[in-house]
């Protein structure tokens, strides 16, 4: 996110010395390639290995990330170009500047309605993690099995989600300014880094490998749709889009060509990450992979208890962070004190209706596979249809001749088609399933 990007770039410009005269922070390439893996390497990890089985296996899957990668790159890339050409550093101003008011107003209600659905996300993690974690306390502490464990409603993950949210994250997402994040952040990448490696290891120690790999449906449509069901999570594993004018426009050489090597360096750094451990974790489990990856493995595991608490501790950190930009999306202004009073209440009120909201959502739709499916679609927005649309309005005005203004345009006609695509492919998906269970 643009916020967790700038305190990144406020931080490595902390390492070397400013230009004279100046305060902006400037990076260098690794700095900048550096904040990219920190933007998109994360939670979105450990749905990775559930959308190869859905897919129908590694090369499917593999061939859906290598044509997505492409658009990946395509969106960075047109995203600095328009950054340059509007000279405006968050992804609402360029997108506001480029292609008018009424496109920006719809960038701004994509983002948050993106942040409250990613908020979800979040949730739907700690609590799978909690389920697992009790279970692994009560089986050392008594010797007893899963199976043999007693139900009371103290114990239940759900409840132990309502008491987290309530003396932890809500205290820490009521201030109007959050700290945390400079110390936190980067244990999103860490825990993603640490995951892909455990997951490895895990395959090539496991005594014998029995998982069915044959695919749920080989032809027709159905094998259709589960091809294109990997593109929301890849949307939302790979998603960097909003941070990305923030990045460029910290960096001290902001020519285009540097930008693509840039983009180029670190999609395939994400793309490495995220295809070990999504092929790794498909074999390890076949048709039996949970949704989210760490629900697979035993609750008494101790390198995925290592996994599962770095996972924890970095949603529980991040998830005020993203209630913040959702609810105080716009500049702070001075106020007086009855004002200020007033402007406190709303912000108490506010917090504790999309915490509520949110945990309500993560509770009844414990699904993390049904929760992407939505956030890849809206992703779509900030990955194909806003950078698109920047190319198409751009090339309007640019002063670029006519055979190459005709096949920019075209891209980005294309590029607008493919997200509109998705986004109704993946939200169409969601409220099906969603239908059925309920």
């Amino acid at each position: 996110m643009e916020e967790l990007a700038r305190e990144s770039i406020r931080s490595i410009s902390l390492l070397s010395k400013p230009a004279r005269g100046s305060d902006v922070p400037r990076l260098g390439s690794f700095g900048a390639i550096f904040i990219m893996l920190k933007s998109a390497l994360g939670a979105g990890l450990l749905n990775f290995p559930w959308a190869f089985e859905k897919a129908g296996g590694v090369n499917t899957a593999i061939s859906v990330e290598m044509v997505s990668l492409v658009f990946l790159i395509s969106g960075l890339v047109i995203l600095g170009y328009a950054s340059s050409i509007s000279r405006q550093n968050t992804y609402h101003d360029v997108v506001r500047e480029v292609c008018g008011q009424r496109i920006g107003h719809l960038c701004e209600i994509c983002f948050v309605f993106n942040l409250f659905m990613i908020s979800v996300a979040f949730l739907v993690v700690v609590q799978d993690q909690l389920d697992k974690l009790c279970l692994s306390l009560y089986e050392t502490v008594t010797g007893n099995t899963e199976g043999e464990m007693p139900y009371h409603w103290y114990t239940d993950h759900r409840f132990a989600l309502f008491v987290m949210c309530l003396i932890i994250i809500l205290p820490l997402s009521i201030p109007k300014e959050i700290g945390i994040q400079k110390y936190t952040s980067v244990l999103g990448t860490l825990a993603a880094t640490y995951l892909s490696v455990a997951v490895i290891a895990k395959y090539y120690l496991k005594d014998e490998h029995t998982a069915d790999l044959t695919p749920e449906h080989s032809q027709g449509l159905d094998s259709w749709a589960s091809i294109f069901s990997v593109v929301p999570t890849i949307c939302f594993g790979f998603q960097c889009h909003e941070a990305c004018i923030a990045i460029y426009s910290s960096m001290e050489n902001k020519k285009i060509t540097h930008w693509v090597f840039i983009s180029v360096t670190s999609m395939i750094f994400c793309l490495l990450i995220y295809t070990l451990t999504g092929v790794f974790g498909f074999l390890t489990f076949g048709r039996e992979v949970a949704s989210d990856i760490l629900m697979s493995y035993p609750g008494n595991d101790v390198v995925m208890i290592i996994a599962r608490l770095l996972f924890g501790i970095s949603i529980i950190t991040i998830y005020p962070i993203i209630l913040l930009l959702g609810r105080y999306h716009k500049p702070q202004i001075n106020v007086n004190s009855s004002l200020h009073t007033h402007c406190s209440r709303c912000r108490l009120i506010l917090t504790i209706l999309w915490i509520t909201v949110t945990l309500l959502i993560a509770i009844y739709v414990p699904d993390m596979s049904e929760v992407i499916s939505v956030i890849g679609g809206i992703s779509a927005f900030f990955i194909f249809i806003f950078p698109g649309l920047c190319l198409i309005f751009a090339m309007q005005t640019e002063p670029i001749n006519h055979r190459m203004r005709s096949i920019l345009t075209g891209w980005g006609v294309v590029t607008v088609i493919t997200g509109a695509f998705i986004f109704g492919q993946s939200t169409t998906i969601a409220v099906m399933e969603l239908t059925h269970k309920f």
